[in-house]
């Protein structure tokens, strides 16, 4: 009996000797990836009001305002070499300026672009990890949460997408990549999220 008590203190003593960061758990991942900066970080999304190229004024977001009544647009003379012809004089409406303004400071708004706050990642789920070594991918999804009216329209809540991140245990334990090895192995998390494949 006394063994058995002696052998449960000294695995109690091991197990409290170890870090949280020793074993790579999906929880471990999951807190780590979720309370980084990259994925914390709201998107931003660039408004540009005045002469834009036919390219930006065809772009899905553009074409999304539009539709939604923000801005509105009308053809002109391109600048001189500048921009390729056709090109656009885009306005914010006044039902524009009443969204962008409880958005943006006002000194931002009179600006030709400026930037909108519109949308941060939700961690959903660790889906896999694959160790080799001190070396770890570990695959997960997520989605976007809109913070307003214009990023409600950009970004659909319903879908979700797929990353892969690399890991790397260090003597403290398992922490993200900040970059991509000489070897080439493991993404770091901004290009794990610039390189999300939607998932069908």
């Amino acid at each position: 009996m006394r063994k058995k008590s002696i052998f449960s203190l000294f695995g109690a003593l091991l197990l409290l000797s170890c870090s949280p960061r020793e074993f790579l758990t999906r929880r471990l991942a999951a807190d780590l990836i979720s309370g980084s900066d990259p994925f914390k970080t709201p998107q931003q999304y660039v408004l540009q009001t005045g002469i834009v190229s036919n390219k930006d004024y065809a772009s899905p977001e553009s074409q999304t305002l539009q539709h939604h009544g923000w801005i509105s647009a009308t053809t002109v003379a391109c600048p001189a070499g500048l921009i390729p012809p056709p090109c656009w004089d885009i306005l914010l409406t006044p039902s524009g300026v009443e969204t962008v303004r409880a958005l943006v400071p006002d000194e931002e708004a009179v600006r030709p672009s400026f930037s909108i706050p519109v949308a941060r990642r939700e961690f959903v789920s660790v889906t896999g990890i694959a160790k080799q070594g001190n070396l770890a991918d570990v695959e997960f999804t997520w989605k976007w949460n809109p913070l307003n009216e214009i990023g409600a329209a950009l970004y659909a809540t319903d879908m979700r997408f797929q990353s892969v991140v690399g890991f790397r245990d260090y003597d403290d334990g398992w922490r993200i990549v900040r970059a991509r090895s000489a070897s080439g192995s493991g993404q770091a998390l901004d290009e794990a999220i610039k390189n999300a494949e939607p998932i069908p």
